[in-house]
């Protein structure tokens, strides 16, 4: 049997071959390979997990594990319908995800900014209040889900920040990357060039600094993937 510690590397060098190439799809405009390879990403992350740690795991890890599931579902589920149902469907197994990452964070909010060092409240704040102005009046019916998911993911970002740097990181990269889509989808003149890379790129990062911020924190339960945070 292949030690956890070894697996786990493994694994993780998987997802970062899979994540270079799903990239490298989107710089490259091959959008026939975009799916295929983005429906693989959060599972073999989630595999990261799994195998780098032992049970009973941590409430914690188990919360991640969770949170990951629910985004491979934001991932793929949109492929199956169109339109507004698309990205209500996408906005909600991902919303879902930010609350569970929101409750594994919370007990760790005595050390987030909420707290210590409040003036970082503002970028947080600032960020949420510009997206949603610049995005609200070409919002219409879907202005009410847009402005539930941007509170609850603004909060997980600022929890994000009572966990350590790379999970702060990641945090305000998954900011970023969902901003990014609320652009794309309702505010087009703001979307930047390779739009669907930035997007891409920000989420992967933000979703691996968190997954492996959150290991490197759990040293007796953990085996170690790469660098500690």
């Amino acid at each position: 049997m292949i030690p956890p510690s070894t697996l786990s590397r493994v694994f993780l060098a998987l997802f970062v071959v899979l994540a270079l190439a799903h990239l490298a799809i989107q710089l490259l405009g091959f959008d026939t390979w975009s799916r295929p390879t983005q429906v693989f990403l959060m599972p073999v992350l989630l595999l990261v997990v799994a195998s780098a740690t032992r049970r009973p795991r941590s409430r914690i890890i188990i919360s991640t594990m969770v949170a990951l599931a629910f985004s491979w579902l934001g991932d793929t589920a949109p492929a199956f319908a169109s339109g507004d149902i698309a990205f209500l469907l996408m906005v909600g197994f991902f919303l879902v995800a930010q609350v569970v990452y929101v409750v594994a964070f919370w007990p760790h909010r005595a050390d987030s900014v909420l707290f210590r060092r409040r003036w970082g409240l503002l970028p947080y704040v600032g960020f949420v209040a510009v997206l949603v102005w610049v995005c609200a009046p070409h919002a219409g019916g879907l202005l009410v889900p847009v402005l539930l998911y941007g509170l609850v993911l603004g909060s997980m970002a600022i929890l994000a920040t009572g966990l350590g740097s790379w999970v702060a990181v990641g945090g305000a990269l998954f900011l970023i990357s969902d901003a990014l889509i609320a652009l794309r989808t309702f505010a087009p003149a703001w979307d930047p060039p390779v739009g669907g890379f930035w997007v891409m790129s920000t989420y992967i990062a933000a979703q691996a600094l968190i997954v492996l911020g959150l290991l490197a924190r759990e040293p007796a339960r953990a085996s170690r993937v790469g660098t500690a945070a």
